[in-house]
């Protein structure tokens, strides 16, 4: 994985999710499930994963279908939208709020993690996700 030079605080780690929208959802998550053999249920799927710099650690990356109708995605253009994992997300927003992106003021709190959404020039709804620090 490719390391910004500036490697202070505020920065994505990794892809914590990927989730998009169909109009035939049942019929796709079963095409998934058939010819891809990702085993998922009404939420999606969870891929287990370890990070090179951090091989204790172990991450997690959801995948999801949604209905077509769904409005989680905001009023992006696009049919899918991704989750980035963050090391720290109100340091990423400050530095995203200086340089100009435009930040939906939205915050989500779970014993998960912490969320906040962006749009990328194009229109697109960006997630981004402080996962909890263990305890």
């Amino acid at each position: 994985m490719a390391t910004p030079s500036n490697a202070s605080s505020g920065r994505i780690l990794g892809i914590g999710g990927i989730f998009f929208k169909s109009a035939n959802q049942d019929h796709l998550s079963a095409w998934y499930r058939e010819k891809m053999g990702i085993e998922h249920d009404q939420y999606g799927a969870i891929f287990k994963w370890r990070s090179m710099d951090e091989p204790s650690k172990e991450n997690l990356t959801i995948w999801s279908i949604f209905p077509a109708s769904s409005d989680y995605f905001g009023a992006s253009p696009a049919g899918f939208m991704i989750n980035y994992i963050v090391d720290d997300l109100d340091a990423l927003l400050e530095k995203l709020r200086n340089s100009g992106v435009q930040i939906d003021p939205k915050r989500d709190d779970f014993d998960y993690g912490r969320f906040a959404w962006v749009y990328d020039p194009d229109g697109n709804k960006i997630e981004l996700w402080e996962p909890r620090k263990p305890n």
